[in-house]
């Protein structure tokens, strides 16, 4: 297995037990680039259905195909696991003659959006002289309280459960925690979102409050960008979500998919304060499955979160969503059913 990512990525993934192939630019290079051609701040607000559009399907392919398709072609796939918001994958797919399955994490991509991708999408096929194809697979790791509405299954879909990354071997040492007198809060951005701007009244708000902090740093930031009280924040660089997910009563995130479908697999209640890209949807169906809030603008993270804490009925409703993601076939289920495809297919 090879995992295919933007370099700077990379070596997040070092130590896994896969191959990785580096090819294609980073978030800082595509959010750049974007405000550049377009004039939007990707970092601040929900995009317009032309930019997110113009992101995915135009702006990333320009600057991450070729790369990709070398490294990839070099490689040898015999079937492409590509998540529903790349457009990289399927032209892979269809260039190398190999069948390609997509990987929805969290709520199925709106049907504007779709619309949408699918026209800028269509002009770098035809730079290439390449048909586009269906998808064979879709993999679907959205629990039905977190769907949108309406939503119909696709063909070829088979339920995939997500779970929270753990690394291989023991888990990773954390800081050593507060004494356990009062709610502990993972706060976590994830990779980009993480600026000192943006989470240090974030944090001062829920210090202040009585709250104990555990902080992910993103991938440019320390402890030291941040100024808030030591006694009550622990700060962590990248680490596997399960590990960072021990001893906590709240998740404070962005909404990014892979915090928000881990925390509530765990059955952890969240806190939403989103940022951009697809993280508006997350909030919004954590909030429609009562597993959660949304800050809004202007508003107190700190009273929010504290009437998640207080309110029990937010808890049950994290911990129903974890039983139907429970419900849904394990990867390696998953995994051994698309083998067996391909090899009766061989």
């Amino acid at each position: 297995m090879a995992l295919l990512t933007a370099g700077v990525m990379s070596p997040l993934v070092a130590q896994e037990d896969i191959d990785v192939l580096a090819a294609g630019p980073g978030p800082d290079v595509l959010i750049a680039e974007i405000a550049r051609t377009t004039g939007a701040d990707l970092l601040s607000g929900a995009p317009t259905l032309a930019v997110e559009a113009e992101l995915f399907a135009g702006t990333r392919v320009d600057l991450g195909f070729e790369e990709s398709l070398a490294a990839a072609g070099d490689w040898k796939p015999d079937v492409i696991v590509s998540e529903h918001y790349d457009f990289i994958g399927p032209l892979l797919g269809a260039a190398l003659d190999v069948p390609v399955a997509t990987l929805a994490y969290g709520p199925a991509m709106a049907s504007e959006l779709a619309e949408a991708t699918s026209a800028v999408v269509e002009s770098r096929y035809a730079a290439r002289d390449l048909a586009r194809r269906p998808s064979r697979w879709y993999l679907d790791t959205c629990p039905e309280s977190l769907q949108r509405d309406g939503w119909q299954p696709p063909a070829g879909r088979l339920g995939l459960r997500p779970e929270a990354h753990r690394a291989p071997g023991t888990r990773a040492p954390l800081p050593a925690p507060p004494p356990r007198s009062r709610p502990r809060v993972l706060v976590t951005f994830g990779t980009v979102f993480a600026a000192p701007q943006v989470l240090n009244p974030l944090l001062l708000d829920l210090a202040n409050a009585g709250l104990d902090l555990r902080v992910t740093t993103g991938l440019a930031t320390s402890a030291a960008d941040f100024d808030v009280p030591a006694e009550r924040v622990s700060f962590v660089g990248f680490t596997p979500l399960d590990d960072l997910l021990r001893d906590v009563d709240l998740v404070l995130t962005h909404g990014g998919a892979g915090t928000t479908l881990g925390s509530l697999a765990a059955g952890i209640p969240l806190v939403v304060v989103p940022q951009g890209a697809d993280q508006f949807v997350q909030a919004d169906r954590v909030v429609a499955a009562g597993a959660g809030r949304v800050v809004e603008p202007g508003g107190s993270v700190a009273r929010v979160a504290l009437s998640v804490l207080e309110g029990r009925g937010f808890r049950a409703g994290a911990e129903d969503v974890a039983a139907q993601i429970a419900e849904l076939p394990a990867p390696a289920d998953v995994a051994a059913c698309l083998a067996t495809t391909l090899q009766l297919d061989g």
